[in-house]
């Protein structure tokens, strides 16, 4: 029997490692000439779809008025409101309803002394009067010995010296009587600023009686009784009242990026966590234009007016607002995923390769090669993409004029597409070099990515 001769070990490891590299170099090739052993769809559906704008906001007051004092006192007590408690948060009060009251001792004793003082002004007045009445007499009596010395003339019956006396007593009884007229006017004068003075301290003493100018309600009281009020260049602050919680706003910043989409009576929804679950309605009053920066971020303000005659909402409760840029209704859907995949020219069917002007378009729509993108939140017949409809093993292009988005479906419209077509969203497996399934943008230019192969 022949003795069979084996191989040393150094030429057991070659052999070992020539078959591992056969074996890899197959796995590779059989991996590499794999294709996609199929397509993932969707169908298209039929429904309503709105666009939103997300946003957040605070619950304030439609309008509020800040009370405060104009004298500077101690506060000695609050008045009540109209169910008869101590003004407090939270009070309904009507128009002219006592909230406060301060220290009035001090503006009291200025009062009575104007009041003193007009009445000393007043008879000041009165007694110029009399003295005018008595210079009028003086000036009469004057005139009637100036006329009988005029008759006489210097002469054996009338001196010199009388004649001269007399004219002048005349005309001093003549002035005199300017004097008691401007006396007169001078009193009057002083009983006017009497008046006026007397005016400011009853103004004064009724200004530490704090009333309410408006009916509303009281969101904010700032003062306790002993606690003392200063009156400077501003005014303290007392109270904070809303004129009406029945009517609120909620004050919304809204990203320069989205302003323009927002117009005054656009329908708005929002959300408070006080009442989780419940959507409440309300539509854009205003937008301000004194726009804020933070962080090289601009942002408005914009007002959207609610209803709250339910009283749910209180002031200053944080909103997640929803503003609804643009709503369809029976319209055909598409998800975002059917508009961003993208073939590779070898999954398409031979009519339509090539280059983008081989794809069918829309019925009246004009040739481009490239697609705009949907605008989300208004309608824009020019905004076009493509989607892809599975034909056996391979896909055709439609062409589809987009509309509104919400972020994940997408309007569209087309000849060729109707409720329940399916269109591909993806690939069941992934290309031989290990990337995922091709996908890309709908609004590229190119039709066709680039196949695994380099060509196009």
């Amino acid at each position: 029997m022949q003795k069979i001769k084996l191989p040393d070990r150094r030429t057991l490891i070659i052999i070992v490692v020539a078959v591992v590299a056969v074996l890899a170099l197959t796995a590779y090739l059989l991996r590499g000439s794999a294709k996609s052993t199929g397509f993932k769809t969707v169908q298209v559906k039929r429904g309503d779809l709105q666009a939103i704008i997300s946003a957040t906001g605070t619950v304030e007051p439609e309008e509020v008025v800040d009370i405060g004092a104009q004298v500077a006192g101690r506060i000695v007590s609050f008045g009540t409101d109209a169910h008869g408690q101590e003004v407090d948060y939270g009070s309904a009060v009507e128009a002219g309803t006592v909230l406060a009251r301060i220290d009035d001792v001090l503006y009291a004793a200025d009062a009575a002394s104007a009041k003193a003082q007009l009445v000393q002004a007043k008879a000041a007045v009165q007694k110029a009067q009399a003295d005018l009445g008595q210079m009028q007499a003086r000036l009469l009596q004057m005139e009637n010995d100036w006329a009988r010395a005029q008759k006489l003339g210097p002469s054996d019956a009338l001196s010199q010296t009388d004649f001269d006396a007399a004219r002048s007593n005349y005309e001093v009884a003549k002035a005199n009587l300017g004097v008691g007229k401007a006396a007169i006017a001078q009193a009057k004068g002083t009983v006017t600023q009497a008046e006026a003075v007397l005016k400011r301290a009853q103004q004064n003493l009724s200004y530490c009686t704090i009333k309410s100018p408006v009916k509303g309600v009281i969101i904010d009281r700032r003062v306790n009784i002993g606690q003392t009020v200063v009156s400077s260049l501003n005014a303290p602050s007392l109270f904070l009242l809303a004129k009406d919680l029945n009517r609120l706003q909620v004050w919304v910043s809204v990203n320069e990026a989205d302003i323009g989409r927002i117009k005054p009576g656009q329908p708005v929804t929002f959300t408070v966590d006080a009442h989780p679950g419940e959507v409440f309605p309300g539509k854009v009053g205003k937008i301000r234009l004194n726009a804020t920066m933070t962080q090289n971020v601009v942002t408005y303000t914009v007002e959207v007016d609610t209803d709250n005659s339910g009283g749910k909402l209180f002031p200053y409760l944080t909103a997640n607002v929803t503003f609804i840029v643009g709503e369809s209704k029976d319209v055909l859907l598409v998800p975002n995923a059917a508009l961003r995949w993208m073939p590779t020219e070898g999954q398409v069917v031979a009519e339509f390769r090539g280059t983008p002007k081989k794809a069918k378009k829309a019925k009246g729509s004009k040739a481009s090669s490239e697609v705009k993108p949907a605008v989300n939140g208004g309608k824009d017949e020019k905004a076009l993409s493509l989607v892809w409809v599975p034909e056996g093993d391979l896909v055709r292009p439609v062409q589809v004029t987009l509309g509104l988005s919400d972020g994940s479906l997408t309007e569209v419209s087309s000849p060729e597409l109707k409720d329940g077509t399916p269109l591909v969203v993806g690939e069941m497996s992934s290309q031989s070099n290990g990337e995922p399934a091709p996908g890309g943008s709908p609004f590229t230019p190119q039709l066709f990515k680039k196949a695994a192969n380099g060509k196009k």
